[in-house]
């Protein structure tokens, strides 16, 4: 599984910088963005299931976390990158992929190094939305993955995971 979780994460990252991000983010882009968060949630859902019926549940949940932490932030990343082709520019300064892939990270971390900010009123309001979804991401996306381990262990073994109820 770990082998799968590292080929998905490089596979992800090799089409986030191969991708020709060099567009003005647009109402399709505004778009594509929501069908691809949404598509998440559902893969978020499908991973849950995933992990309830699986041999492995505890790797399974560490695999899903991986690969959906690594889909998230390259949505955002990828988002960012565009935007900071607009004009006016949605960023303090024009971003590459790896510029838009540290603001990602940073703002996901709660870090903010403040090197980069976003200065148009959608690089503001997207930003936003990533820090609204970094919470329930954190919260809720780890409560799945983690109620779905709960339910793989208890389902294979007949009895609750160490430390009972509280995972």
């Amino acid at each position: 599984m770990a082998v799968r979780t590292t080929l998905i994460t490089v596979a992800l990252i090799v089409v986030y910088f191969t991708a020709p991000l060099n567009r003005s983010f647009t109402v399709v882009t505004g778009v594509v963005l929501t069908v691809a968060l949404l598509a998440l949630g559902a893969l978020v859902a499908w991973q849950a299931r995933s992990i309830a019926r699986s041999r492995s549940p505890r790797l399974r949940t560490v695999e899903s976390l991986g690969t959906t932490v690594a889909l998230f932030l390259l949505v955002f990343a990828s988002s960012y990158r565009l935007m900071s082709h607009d004009t006016p520019p949605g960023f303090s300064e024009p971003l590459t992929h790896i510029d838009a892939l540290f603001f990602t990270i940073t703002i996901f971390t709660s870090v903010g190094f403040s090197d980069i900010v976003p200065v148009s009123q959608t690089a503001r309001a997207l930003t936003a939305v990533q820090m609204l979804g970094d919470l329930a991401f954190l919260g809720l996306v780890a409560k799945v993955f983690l109620e779905a381990m709960r339910r793989g262990v208890e389902r294979k073994t007949g009895e609750p995971p160490e430390g009972g109820e509280d995972l």
